[in-house]
């Protein structure tokens, strides 16, 4: 896949997932704006606003765990950049990293019990992989 002037495979798999994170943000406002009211979620938000509900609570949930992980991810990538090190273990390590990130938001809102974990354990191994590749060249 080429993407406009993005040439490395790490580098669209971070394009990508900066995409997936504003969506992922989009998806956990949503519910809370139409729960709670555009009046609280304009607000202060000095008092908590009432109960997400199961979906929402979960899509707030995913989007928050999402943000704990992308921090590791960008930083392991644009050091890939930085460097020059482009090899085939860097770029699979980021498609694995995106591709479990994609599959997780729709297995912790269904509540599937061991696969979101299974999910995030994936997006973990992908970073790793990336620093790897970078540590070593390879």
């Amino acid at each position: 896949m080429h993407m406009g002037g993005i040439d490395s495979v790490e580098m669209q798999m971070l394009w990508l997932s900066i995409v997936l994170g504003l969506v992922q943000l989009v998806l956990s406002v949503l519910p809370s704006a139409q729960v709670r009211g555009f009046v609280w979620a304009s607000g202060p938000r000095d008092e908590p606003g009432a109960p997400l509900g199961k979906v929402g609570a979960r899509l707030e949930r995913a989007f928050h765990n999402f943000l704990e992980t992308f921090v590791f991810f960008v930083a392991a990538v644009l050091m890939a950049e930085a460097l020059g090190r482009h090899a085939a273990s860097i770029g699979l390590g980021a498609q694995i990293f995106f591709w479990a990130r994609v599959a997780y938001v729709p297995a912790y809102v269904a509540g599937i019990p061991f696969l979101r974990t299974l999910l995030w354990a994936a997006s973990i191994v992908g970073i790793v992989m990336v620093l790897v590749g970078v540590w070593s060249g390879m």
